[in-house]
């Protein structure tokens, strides 16, 4: 994957789950907040439809730019490579509950957010939060198990966690256990004692946008992720349904019973554990209307060849296979080719109105095709 393109794949509803073992009796969901709609602090009223496309291309190329061997190994200090600034929740910490606002990312784990005192944090513009008024706020001494395995020790028997991303985006600071609070959209607040946190005095974020947030919440595979720490609490099981963001209805990020999605037009594919903290596909080819775009014998013809990842909007492929998905595109479409003034965006073409009957795009994964 070292030569990459892109195809423009703008997922306008998508539902996943991930699901580890059988059904409990309850569950919760809470609100997903695309950074584009107009609830979202990083809305940008002066922005058209087209702009939006380009930025959440831009931000997806810096995911792909970025990936590279080195992020696929679990070290102490963890590496990885989200595009950390698609959809925004809410959640609380601490007692009494302190409010904050959290990127969602499938392809990292731990949750961390800015913490008073800080000693080098960007600017973020709703408080930031202090442990000293938690009640509830714990320092994970040196001795644990856990600070032993995954993080370092400071000289004030304190476990420090450090956490460095693709795009240079960093946290690093106490590893501490908080009670979480999520705000469920049945109007009852959720609560999960001894979550582990970090909690960053020395962080940075290197896109725009960065300073709506309070810093990640990783729902990945890995060890801190929130998924493994709920654990039992809700089954290990969550998924979450994505709608446009000029939509009035909210998408939802669903934990426990709630999680099963189910109905008319639902399909589904198995996750290939082959990586930790990602979660891995297996993409066997593309349709465009009735032809179909093959990815036998090409890079992709592997068993768990694609990433699903939260924070990335466009769709990624190896240049080959890209190259047959463009090529078939091109002899179906019989409009004026156009060049993007943006040079982002590499197949564009020239209409006068929304009302070309474009060729249907499916995405072949195993056992489930994708529109």
């Amino acid at each position: 994957m070292s030569t990459h393109v892109f195809l423009t794949l703008l997922l306008f509803f998508l539902c996943f789950i991930v699901s580890f073992s059988h059904a409990l009796n309850n569950g919760f969901s809470v609100e997903f907040i695309h950074r584009d709609s107009p609830k979202s602090p990083l809305y940008q009223v002066t922005e058209n439809n087209y702009q939006r496309v380009v930025n959440a291309a831009r931000r997806s190329i810096n995911f792909v730019n970025n990936f590279n061997k080195d992020s696929l190994r679990n070290t102490p200090r963890s590496t990885v490579i989200p595009n950390k600034d698609d959809y925004l929740m809410t959640y609380s910490v601490g007692t009494p509950p302190f409010k904050l606002y959290g990127i969602v990312d499938t392809g990292s784990d731990i949750v961390w957010l800015q913490c008073e005192p800080c000693k080098k944090c960007y600017n973020q513009t709703t408080p930031i939060f202090n442990p000293s008024k938690s009640s509830s706020y714990k320092n994970i001494p040196c001795s644990s198990k856990l600070c032993q395995s995954y993080t370092s020790c400071n000289d004030h028997n304190s476990c420090q966690y450090s956490i460095t991303y693709g795009d240079e985006s960093h946290s690093q600071g106490d590893l501490s256990v908080e009670t979480l609070t999520m705000e469920s959209t049945t109007g009852l607040g959720v609560s999960f004692p001894k979550i582990v946190v970090g909690c960053g005095t020395d962080n940075t974020m290197s896109f725009h946008g960065a300073s709506a947030s309070s810093g990640i919440v990783g729902l990945g595979g890995g060890p801190l992720s929130l998924i493994t720490q709920l654990g039992s609490s809700i089954d290990r099981k969550f998924s979450y349904c994505l709608l446009p963001y000029e939509s009035n209805t909210t998408s939802k990020l669903n934990f426990g019973d709630v999680a099963v999605v189910s109905g008319d037009g639902v399909v589904s594919t198995p996750i290939v554990k082959k990586l930790p903290s990602f979660y891995v596909l297996t993409l066997e080819g593309f349709s465009v209307g009735n032809k179909r775009v093959d990815i036998r014998g090409s890079s992709m013809d592997v068993e768990g060849n694609i990433l699903i990842d939260s924070g990335t909007t466009l769709t990624f492929l190896p240049s080959d296979v890209y190259a047959n998905l463009k090529s078939t595109m091109v002899e179906l479409v019989k409009l004026e080719r156009a060049d993007d003034p943006n040079h982002t965006l590499d197949l564009c073409y020239s209409v006068t109105s929304g009302e070309y009957n474009f060729p249907q795009i499916t995405a072949h994964f195993k056992g489930a095709d994708v529109n």
